[in-house]
């Protein structure tokens, strides 16, 4: 049972509303279910001879008390407006039920406590099978207004209750911070012009994608805009600074043609500019010169921040953890912008499903997840997808989607558990689909039956206690392959196994042979670095410089953006 409460200013057109035809003709039956006094408000649905004028002055009789007191001014957003509505699939309440359905909200959201002859004055009006809208001037019969503070969260405690007691699907309790759901009338709009998504989703989608590849605040302005959106800033007015700004989809405009806008906040709560200062560098940081990375050292740089993201969520350090999971949430989106491979559209997904889980009330350390977002954001300029590491880096984001799921549900955030439970799955199929014929092709590859036994041998030197579970796990003859290469790259083997199986625990591993291999594979190349180390090619001078901000990265982000350029 879902409540989303909500302010206005306009009593009278929400009663239209409520007992009209609706947008698409989808109102059925308007009557009130339950109100302050039944026998005092009159039903437009019921007794259409009452017509709307008359109940909305009812109900707005105490607000033009308060009005003639203050003096001709109206109280603001003095409408309160609360839709209810079961779960998909739940059972249809009768009118009775969604009569104390509305007395138990209007009670725990303090509009109208119980016993309280002075409350505010409401209605619940049902003409839909699966919900309700409560609706109520938020001023009491003696002047002051209710106290409302957290409303929504009281509501949805008690709708928690109510979804036991009537035997109602259970949902996720949430913590306000989860972004806010497009509105009846924009996934109208969105389905009248053919759209799978409303303009609110999209843009989203788009901010946080961009948020996530960019290196500065100017850098994510000149990129949204290089999308076709529209940007809109707002200025402190002493210091001339961005305080804000809002955003609008290529096409979106209301009945007059103006464009829809979208504050960053009301898009996500991590997407104010505040928010987003918060994890993009200083600007000493941003001025410093930029260097074209080596496209495999970049998926080798994020495999192993996200190993320490893994280890950050085992730790009690509860701020630093919600920063990894953050910085996480932006690795996702980048990893997403780097592969072109098909399960590109799994790793999308699981990045849009991983937002929820970035986001709890637990305050972020915001520096602590620096590496992560580092090594993430140069895959956005990757020129190449290495295969093995690849593969290896979406292994390690397997099991972190999981860790994360894990993370979530022990501090009771139910939604973030879900969210990244979501996007686990999701992740593991992306990571079937790629590690199958890269294992087959490794596989294909074996050493010959001496070498292999000359690993075999090391595996039950350096890793006693899980040698017959390696030796036994199908991925076997591929991890031969894999420490094949590793020692020509100059790794002792048995040396490399014993260090590599420390990294994490193998107790756990249903396919131990298959986290080693991912591991080690992930390890840079030594002989490579001793050459590097040599040389003296590593002036910064003669690297040519990364390109201050592209649009690339994010251009072919989703399907959605070419469909809204279109309009």
């Amino acid at each position: 049972m879902v409540p989303d409460v909500s302010t206005g200013s306009d009593t009278r057109g929400l009663i239209v509303y409520l007992f009209g035809p609706g947008r698409r003709d989808e109102h059925t039956d308007p009557h009130i279910v339950a109100a302050w006094d039944m026998a005092g408000a009159p039903d437009p649905g019921r007794d259409p001879e009452a017509g709307y004028t008359l109940l909305a002055k009812r109900l707005d009789h105490h607000v033009d008390l308060r009005t003639r007191e203050l003096g001709g001014k109206k109280p603001p957003q003095h409408v309160w407006h609360c839709p209810v509505r079961t779960a998909p699939g739940d059972r249809y309440l009768t009118d009775a039920e969604w009569a104390e359905v509305a007395r138990r909200i209007v009670h725990a959201a303090g509009i109208a406590p119980e016993g309280d002859e002075k409350a505010c004055r409401w209605i619940a009006v049902r003409h839909a099978d699966d919900h309700i809208h409560i609706m109520a001037t938020t001023v009491r019969a003696d002047g002051r207004r209710p106290r409302t503070h957290r409303d929504g969260q009281r509501a949805q405690a008690e709708c928690r209750k109510i979804e036991a007691e009537f035997g109602l699907r259970r949902l996720k309790s949430g913590d306000l911070t989860a972004p806010r759901t497009p509105t009846g009338a924009e996934r109208a709009k969105a389905e009248r012009q053919g759209q799978t998504v409303t303009a609110r989703q999209w843009l989203r989608e788009q901010a946080y994608a961009v948020a996530a590849a960019v290196h500065n605040e100017a850098d994510y302005f000149t990129v949204l805009q290089s999308l076709g959106i529209k940007v809109k800033t707002r200025l402190g007015p002493e210091t001339g600074d961005v305080i804000g700004y809002s955003l609008a989809a290529p096409g979106d405009t209301n009945a007059a043609g103006e464009p829809v806008w979208y504050g960053g906040s009301k898009l996500a709560p991590d997407l104010s500019i505040n928010r987003l200062r918060e994890r993009l560098p200083d600007q000493e940081v941003t001025d410093r010169p930029r260097y074209v990375a080596d496209p495999a050292e970049s998926w080798r740089h994020t495999t192993t921040a996200i190993h320490t993201a893994h280890s950050v969520l085992d730790s009690d350090d509860d701020a630093a953890a919600q920063s990894y999971l953050a910085a996480f949430g932006d690795a996702l989106y980048n990893i997403a912008s780097a592969t072109t491979s098909p399960h590109r559209a799994e790793l999308r997904a699981a990045a849009m499903a991983f937002n929820r889980a970035r986001r709890s009330a637990i305050r972020a350390d915001n520096q602590a997840a620096t590496a992560l977002r580092k090594a993430a954001m140069e895959l956005a300029y990757a020129s190449s997808e290495p295969g093995g590491l690849a593969v290896a880096l979406l292994f390690a984001t397997v099991h972190l989607a999981r860790a994360a799921a894990k993370w979530h549900e022990q501090r009771g955030h139910e939604q973030q558990a879900a969210a990244a439970e979501q996007a686990f799955r999701h992740l593991q199929a992306g990571y079937q689909q790629a590690a199958a014929p890269v294992l087959a092709d490794l596989a294909r590859r074996a050493p010959r039956a001496a070498t292999a036994r000359r690993f075999e041998q090391d595996v039950r030197a350096a890793l006693p206690n899980h040698a017959d579970r390696i030796l036994a796990d199908p991925a076997w003859a591929a991890l031969t392959t894999t420490l094949a290469h590793a020692e020509t790259a100059g790794h002792n083997p048995r040396h490399l196994l014993a260090a590599i199986g420390t990294l994490r625990e193998l107790d756990s591993a249903e396919r131990p042979a298959e986290v080693l291999n991912w591991r080690i594979t992930a390890q840079p190349n030594r002989r490579t670095q001793a050459a590097r180390r040599r040389s003296t090619v590593g002036d910064a001078s003669s690297v040519p410089a990364m390109p201050h901000s592209s649009a690339k990265p994010m251009a072919d982000r989703s399907k959605p953006e070419s469909r809204r350029k279109g309009r």
